[in-house]
Parts: C-alpha cells; structure tokens; sequence
C-alpha cells in the first residue's frame, strides 16, 4: 500500500504555466557579446541579439538614457522574444515594463497619463540606509515552555557565535515566533535587524556540512562571519518613481498598488517627488536607475501619443524606451498620412532601428527542438522533420501550436512518443492561415456581408496578397 502511494505522489515542485515565450532566459550572447547559436532559449536573429546586448550592456553601465529602440520586421521572427530576453538579461535590479499599444484606448485614464505612469514604472530609485544588524552562527536554541498551559509566555536563549567571539541573547516570544517559523537550528548563519527584529537565513555553516542532516541540493552553505557580532550593514531598497507616486498621492496609497486601481496622479505630486529624489541623490541617500520600457504593437498609437513619447524622451529622467512593430508602410492613425511603421518621421528619426530577418528551416528546426522540451512532449525525427516543413511553408507561430494538439492526439492512441501520423491529424484539424482563406475566396458567396468576388485568372494571387 506504502509503495502505491508513493508511486501515485506528484512532483509540485514545478507548477508553472508555459508560455509563447517561457523559454527564453536571456539573449544568449557570450562575454564579448558575441551570439552563439543555440543559448538561453535563442535561436537565429544574431545581428538582432548582439544589437540588443549592446543596448543592454549600456544600459546596465549607466550610459544610455532617454533613447528608443525599434525592433522591426515581419510577424513571427522574435521581436517580443529579443524583448524578453533583454528583460532577463538586465535582471531583476532594473525596472523593465512591459506596455500593449491597443491598452491605452481600454484604460479608464487619459492616454498621456497612462503612458506617463509607465515611463515612471520604468524608473527606479535606490534608497541606501545604514541599518545595525546581528550576524552570527547559531550555537544553541533553548527555549523554556511553561509547565502549565498559557501560565507564561516562553522563554528561551539564543547563542550565537563568530570566528572571534561568542555571546547569549534572551529571547521572547515574538523572537521565539520567528526563529520556528524561519526554521532556524543549530549550525544555521542569521543574521537579525535590530530595529524590526526581522531573521534572514543567510546559509549553513561550513563547519556542517560533513554532517548527515538531511539536506536538500538547494542547501547552501557560508562561512561564519568574522569580526564583532553588532554590525552596521547598508541596506539597499529598489522602489519606481510610480510605486513612490502612488503611495503619496493618497492616504490609502500602498493598498492602492495592490488593487492597481491608482488612477490619475497629480503633476504637482510628481514633482515635488522628482526634487526630493534629487535631494537625496545629492546627498548619496539615493541613486537613479533608468530602466526599460518595452511597448509591443507601437503602429497602434495615436499622434497624441507620438507627440508625448517624443517630449517625455526629453526629460532629465527618462527610460529607455523599446518599441516593437510588424507594421511596412501605413497610416499614422489619427492622421491621413502614411509613413514607416506608423511612426511618424520626427518620432523615427529619434530610434535606434534592430532588424528582424525570418528564420532559415534550421532556426526552425532547433526552436521545435526547444519547445518540445519546454512543453514536455517527446517527438520523434521524422515527425519534427514534417513539423519543421510546416513552420516553413505556414508561420512559425502555427507549427508551434501543433506541438500540444499533436501530443494530445498521440495520448489519444496510447502513445508515448509523437508521430508523423499525429502531426498529419492536427494539421487537418486546425487551419493555417493561408488555407483558411483559400477557403473563404472559393466559399465567399456562401457568407453574409461578403463583398463582390474576384474575377478573372487573378483570384490565386489576390488571395495570396491577402494573406501577405
């Protein structure tokens, strides 16, 4: 029965919804910023990606403010990817926020003020403070309980140690509370803030780690801390200009970043932030990090918004600002006028351009290859062969999609291992595109509202120039 039930355990350890792009962990570029082939989930697009470091690379050294990117090219060939993967590269210290062109006219706010908020979420500030702090190595933990129930409150002495000396502390039952909760036993390095009382687990001591305790690989492992017990530690908080604006703009403001409901914020507000921000800059309180600002689908704003982005890239603290597009030659909405991308000229002349190319039948072959393996499915050569042909007549973007129908189809006949036959019953399940509408120029008539059809030897090429 024991044996049943461990059989039947789940691994819940790894609960996590896979996305478009859950793959990428970075840009995939060596040292010298040099693209390898195959790294952090990239494949292909390697002027792309080493264009991309390079403005990674100066944003992390502080260099560039206040810029804008474009990447640009066809549907399908790794812009929100190349995003993304300058998003991981930058790591969790620089603020990087992520914006739809389409959600500024959903927003209950004025678009400038939506866009304003997204600039200061790109912004991030860090608040250094001194703070005084205990580290040491746990020696012993004796806790004293009453004999009879809820008589007293416990009791107990906590003896901590460092390479050069060694001191017992009284505990009550708040530090007791903790300790429990934090799992804190003998031979764990802490280290205690004195002002909050708060325990951060630092490690395990060297000196156990010949111990057969039982320890997980996630286990790590510090020396013990040298010098006094007492220390005095800087302490680092990274907060945005936005979290900073919301909190002061109203009295319930920190319950309002929970909800999200922040509404519009005050010039006057941000400003008397802003001046303070440079206060404490001046006085090495503060530092000023400039982050990202990705917006995907840019052809969907609107003039005013241009005219915003192109002030708002003036000012003193400014993001960076990545936009992204799959648009050629089309109408500035809001105007009349046509122009690259849907940008207009004077907005244009101020972006770095990163060019996209389509991916060769071997870049396909290898995302597969990673999405298999992100998605769990194993498939056999001959069906990833068939796959990749796919991707290639098709979009890449449809080919992927098949993944998950044909490992579906393949748990249908009680396979473990997809085959070319379950790759051949999805795809004439799902339509691509292009068959899609092959089907709706030959069937029109039979639809409401359709237009007059097409005459004449020219109906297959009028289709085609749909789809393209």
């Amino acid at each position: 029965m024991a044996e049943l039930k461990l059989s039947e355990t789940r691994d819940l350890t790894r609960i996590e919804r896979i996305g478009a792009h859950s793959h990428i962990q970075g840009l995939g570029l060596d040292s010298s910023l040099e693209p390898r082939a195959v790294s952090d989930g990239m494949v292909g697009q390697t002027s792309a990606r080493k264009a991309a470091g390079v403005i990674v690379q100066m944003v992390k050294d502080g260099k560039i403010a206040g810029r804008a990117v474009l990447l640009a090219g066809q549907p399908g060939t790794g812009k929100t990817a190349i995003a993304m993967g300058m998003a991981k590269s930058l790591g969790q210290e620089t603020p990087f926020a992520m914006l739809a062109g389409s959600e500024l006219f959903s927003l209950e706010m004025s678009k400038t003020e939506a866009l304003m908020q997204a600039f200061r979420k790109s912004i991030g500030v860090r608040i250094k403070e001194e703070a005084e702090v205990i580290e040491g190595e746990v020696v012993e933990i004796q806790i004293d309980r009453p004999a009879v129930a809820g008589a007293a409150s416990k009791t107990g002495k906590l003896t901590l140690k460092t390479t050069e000396m060694e001191t017992v502390y009284d505990l009550g039952a708040k530090m007791i509370e903790a300790l429990g909760k934090d799992k804190v036993q003998s031979g764990d390095v802490i280290a205690i803030d004195k002002a909050s009382g708060k325990i951060t687990k630092l490690g395990r001591s060297f000196s156990r780690s010949r111990e057969y305790d039982a320890m997980g690989p996630q286990t790590k492992f510090v020396q013990c801390p040298d010098g006094e017990l007492q220390k005095r530690k800087e302490v680092v908080h990274c907060v945005t200009l936005h979290e900073i604006d919301v909190i002061n703009s109203r009295t319930q403001g920190f319950l309002a970043l929970f909800t999200g409901d922040t509404g519009e914020i005050r010039a006057e507000v941000r400003e008397q932030i802003d001046t303070k921000v440079a206060e404490w800059g001046e006085e090495g309180k503060a530092e000023i990090v400039p982050g990202v600002l990705f917006i995907d689908e840019v052809h969907m704003l609107d003039i005013e918004c241009f005219s915003f982005l192109n002030r708002a890239l003036e000012n003193d603290m400014a993001p960076i600002l990545v936009v992204a597009t799959n648009r050629g030659i089309t109408t500035i909405r809001g105007t009349n006028y046509k122009s690259p991308h849907g940008i207009p000229i004077d907005f244009l002349d101020r972006l770095l351009i990163i060019s996209t190319q389509p991916y060769t039948e071997e870049d396909i072959r290898k995302i597969l290859d990673i999405r298999c393996q992100e998605e769990d499915v194993e498939m056999s050569e001959d069906a990833k062969v068939l796959l990749t042909k796919i991707g290639l007549d098709t979009s890449l973007r449809y080919a992927i999609q098949l993944i998950t129908s044909a490992a579906l189809a393949c748990q249908k006949r009680k396979a473990k291992i997809v085959e070319m036959e379950d790759i051949s019953r999805v795809y004439e399940l799902f339509w691509d595109v292009k068959r899609s509408t092959q089907y709706l120029m030959e069937y029109q008539s039979q639809y409401m509202f359709n237009e007059a059809p097409p005459t004449g030897a020219g109906d297959e090429d009028e289709a085609n120039a749909m789809i393209s």
